[in-house]
């Protein structure tokens, strides 16, 4: 089974608070610091889940999703600050898994990348 995550979020603490916790749940953890690579990584290697941020420099999450999904079904959680009921519609209709505000518990996003990942299972 694939265990590892990609964590695409251009903010360094949230990315280490996250790749700390779900590292203690034994998930291997890449990094991305911007949409570009972000889209990279995730379309020429095989995650078990990617979480997303939707404000990130050279390509918004957003855009990263649409382009991922043409290629790829892997779960993805989006993250944002700025989440009106119109932007989380957007972004579950282009096929994200779950969509969490920030500020959020790091133990949430666990648990929410657990219930991900359970679903997929399924």
């Amino acid at each position: 089974m694939i265990s590892n995550i990609l964590i695409a979020e251009d903010e360094v603490r949230i990315r280490t608070l996250l790749k700390m916790y779900l590292e203690r749940e034994h998930y291997d953890i890449e990094e991305s610091d911007n949409g570009l690579d972000a889209l990279s990584k995730a379309l020429n290697k095989d995650y078990a889940a990617i979480l997303l941020d939707v404000f990130m420099p050279g390509k918004d999450g957003l855009s990263v999703l649409k382009e991922l999904r043409l290629h790829k079904d892997t779960p993805v959680i989006i993250l944002t600050a700025q989440g009106s009921e119109k932007d989380r519609s957007e972004g579950l209709s282009m096929g994200a898994n779950a969509y969490l505000l920030k500020p959020f518990s790091p133990k949430d996003v666990v648990s929410t990348v657990k219930e991900v990942l359970k679903n997929k299972s399924c």
